[in-house]
């Protein structure tokens, strides 16, 4: 590793073999970096020793950077990189920065003009659009939905107005004890037609599942998406129908 820089590292978002998710160049990288911003330290360090057996976690510097930080102390922790050492950020799973925490230490980083360098990995967020069939040009990912039902169904026609007035995919996640209970309600209140894609426990080789289908045909599936992670997409657009000339209908 020649180049000094924050290095934002994405982790496995499964159980699948570290080679078959994450390059090996990464791996390099990683093994090089002492000082790290990360979501969790359990996890991270769970991370480091799947990448290197031979890392010496008692010699790496972990500040945690979670809901529970003191903000304040965020741009301190940023010395060793302000003094040319590397340092990492990551994120519990998948990519850092990304509806994470970690960007903040990308903002201070960003504004003092420190290098950052993002290194490719697994994205739950893209994977699920890559695989969707929706529209990758125009798309809103949008946190979680509100827990009270009237918020929840008046901001989710809000999303089913703007993906048809827009074209744009509509994205989001729900706490995965909650995933099989925000199945129901979407395809219980989303307009028929509109397409409802199910992205679940992504990249695992074996639980991997991606299903897109209108939502009235989901209202009879029987699954079980409960404590999975799961990322959510809705779309009323038409990618085929707008190849063709024509046009979808509006209900």
């Amino acid at each position: 590793m020649n180049v000094s820089a924050l290095y934002l590292i994405p982790v496995n978002i499964s159980d699948a073999p570290l080679e078959a998710v994450i390059p090996t160049g990464n791996v390099a990288i990683v093994k090089e970096i002492k000082h790290f911003i990360v979501e969790n330290v359990r996890t991270a360090r769970r991370f480091l020793k799947r990448c290197d057996r031979e890392f010496d976690i008692d010699s790496a510097t972990f500040h945690e950077l979670n809901r529970h930080t003191d903000l304040t102390e965020v741009s301190a922790w940023l010395d060793p990189l302000r003094r040319g050492e590397s340092m990492g950020v990551m994120s519990e799973a998948g990519c850092p920065a990304v509806a994470d925490p970690g960007a903040l230490a990308v903002e201070i980083a960003q504004r003092e003009g420190l290098k950052v360098i993002p290194l490719v990995g697994p994205s739950s967020i893209l994977m699920s659009l890559m695989a969707s069939g929706f529209n990758g040009q125009g798309f809103a990912f949008n946190g979680y939905l509100p827990i009270d039902d009237k918020e929840r169904l008046h901001a989710l026609r809000e999303l089913e107005n703007e993906s048809q007035n827009k074209n744009r995919t509509q994205i989001f996640i729900e706490t995965p004890y909650r995933n099989n209970k925000l199945v129901k309600f979407l395809s219980e209140n989303l307009r028929p037609d509109t397409y409802l894609c199910v992205a679940c426990d992504i990249t695992d080789p074996e639980k991997e599942t991606i299903t897109t289908l209108p939502a009235a045909k989901w209202k009879n599936r029987n699954v079980n998406y409960d404590k999975r992670p799961a990322i959510f997409l809705i779309y009323r657009g038409g990618l085929v129908e707008q190849r063709k000339g024509g046009k979808r209908n509006v209900r």
